[in-house]
């Protein structure tokens, strides 16, 4: 059994700081670091816990992953043709390193290996099985990295999604 007020104080700055690195906003990562605790307290007497900082962890990872996923499916998908257009926005004569620091700006604070995924399938052009091949992931695994970054994206760019990245380019100084 866990004593749950005594694993909020020790446990509780963890829980916070996995839901602020993966809600990325302060007032939502306080709802569900308390969401955290009350699944727990809901299920304290059923527990039996050899690791508390892992079970803390884990609960708040499907407490922000639940709470991402309903945030997503309230929102416009924009689909891919905005991310493939971004990366087709160059000059033909523009090197590979211009494109990385194109979508550098836009995912920057993504995990490596998700910024890695997005170059090799909208701007290397390879397909999903290849990515996954190339980063030892699923299909699927890509395929989900891929939706979250064009979920973001409006979140990310300054103009409006109707805005033509052809348009900015040409008009903006980077």
């Amino acid at each position: 059994m866990i004593d749950v007020e005594a694993a909020y104080r020790q446990y509780g700055p963890l829980v916070l700081r996995r839901c602020r690195k993966l809600l990325r906003d302060e007032a939502r990562s306080l709802d569900a670091m308390q969401d955290v605790f009350v699944e727990v307290l809901r299920r304290h007497e059923t527990l039996t816990v050899t690791a508390p900082a892992a079970l803390f962890m884990r609960v708040a990872t499907n407490v922000c992953l639940n709470r991402l996923r309903s945030a997503r499916r309230r929102k416009e998908d924009l689909g891919d043709g905005l991310i493939l257009d971004i990366a087709a926005a160059l000059p033909d004569g523009e090197s590979r390193s211009v494109a990385r620091r194109v979508l550098t700006r836009i995912f920057g604070d993504e995990a490596e290996s998700t910024f890695e995924i997005a170059v090799m399938h909208y701007v290397d052009q390879m397909t999903l099985e290849e990515v996954a091949r190339e980063v030892g992931l699923s299909v699927s695994g890509v395929r989900k990295r891929l939706r979250t970054l064009r979920e973001r994206l409006p979140e990310r760019l300054p103009i409006s999604a109707s805005d033509s990245p052809q348009v900015r380019q040409e008009g903006a100084t980077p």
